[in-house]
């Protein structure tokens, strides 16, 4: 009894110092997760090149790194287009937020107007467009430290012959790479989707929208919300956008993600990663406290790796059962009996 007492007391210390420099070595750790998961990607890519297409694996490989450099660059571009123009319509949307809150307060009955007012001239309007440019901003510095993960990624795919992994390593590296790329199919058709059907509205960013929806598509869970609200703002505060079409600039994306979500990949991807929703739920708490919204994109690959270590050992076997949902297997069928 003391043995277990003492085992569970150090697996819980373990974890806590664990937890601690995951979150210490944050700036080395999640580019280089980051490249790691990539790398898987673009291995399988270069794999369905070579497999399927008959592809020469020397041009196969050299293909996927170039397509992987020219979309890097590529939503590098996007994103600084797009603050170049947030830059340039900041004072227009600033403008029209100020006659946004003069028509609010017309609304309001007399009696209330005055104090509605008051409460509306704390608002700092005027700092709208800052606010707007410096959250463009933020994003494109984000990018621009993709450049380590791109080093990282180079390094992975050409840093010398890659043999094919086995056993439990290469369990794990087989349902990841499936993984990544069945999501990235379908993030990938979640993003143009969303960003053709707000282009066809006339919503500014629309493309920046759709590229937004293709990473959030990663986040389970609440990643679908977050890019269906996500363009919310710019239709607030945008003059040339009607009512009608920031209602349906809202519903139809709204539409998408719920149809793929809930209809598409669940039929695609079955249960190939064998996780609790609780589970999944927690994990996008956990690593999105320590390793912010990369470690919510990263979390569910990163359960799915823990589990199957898990699986292969007898110890921790009722752990990896635990993580799916598999409650029926921790219970001792003779206590069953004797009870």
């Amino acid at each position: 009894m003391e043995d277990r007492v003492r085992t569970a007391c150090l697996v819980i210390i373990a974890t806590i110092l664990t937890g601690a420099a995951l979150y210490w070595l944050r700036p080395v750790m999640v580019p280089f997760v980051m490249a790691l998961f990539i790398t898987l990607g673009l291995h399988a890519s270069a794999e369905f090149l070579h497999v399927q297409l008959r592809v020469p694996r020397s041009i196969a490989m050299g293909a996927t790194v170039f397509l992987g450099i020219g979309s890097l660059i590529g939503v590098a571009l996007l994103v600084s287009a797009s603050v170049g123009q947030l830059a340039a319509k900041s004072d227009l949307y600033t403008q029209h937020l100020s006659a946004l809150s003069a028509q609010l307060v017309e609304w309001v009955p007399a009696q209330w107007r005055q104090e509605q007012e008051q409460a509306l001239a704390q608002i700092p309007v005027s700092t709208v467009g800052g606010f707007l440019v410096r959250t463009a901003n933020a994003v494109a510095g984000a990018l621009s430290n993709s450049f380590v993960v791109l080093i990282f990624v180079l390094f992975l795919m050409l840093g010398g012959k890659r043999r094919a992994a086995s056993g439990m390593w290469g369990e794990a590296e087989q349902r990841i790479k499936r993984y990544i790329a069945t999501k990235a199919v379908i993030s990938l058709g979640t993003g143009f989707l969303v960003g053709l059907t707000l282009t066809v509205l006339g919503v500014p960013l629309a493309m920046v929208f759709g590229l937004f929806a293709f990473l959030l598509n990663f986040v389970p869970s609440i990643g679908s919300i977050l890019a269906t609200l996500l363009p919310l703002p710019i239709l607030v505060v945008s003059p040339e956008v009607s009512s009608e079409t920031a209602a349906a600039a809202i519903a139809i994306p709204g539409v998408i993600q719920l149809t793929i979500g809930n209809l598409v990949e669940p039929k695609i991807m079955g249960e190939s990663m064998d996780l609790h929703p609780v589970v999944i739920l927690l994990s996008l708490i956990l690593w999105g406290m320590l390793w912010g919204i990369l470690g919510m994109i990263l979390s569910v690959p990163i359960m799915v790796v823990l589990k199957i270590l898990c699986e292969r050992f007898e110890g921790s076997r009722p752990v990896a059962d635990l993580l799916a949902g598999r409650i029926d297997a921790l219970v001792d069928p003779a206590a069953v009996k004797l009870g």
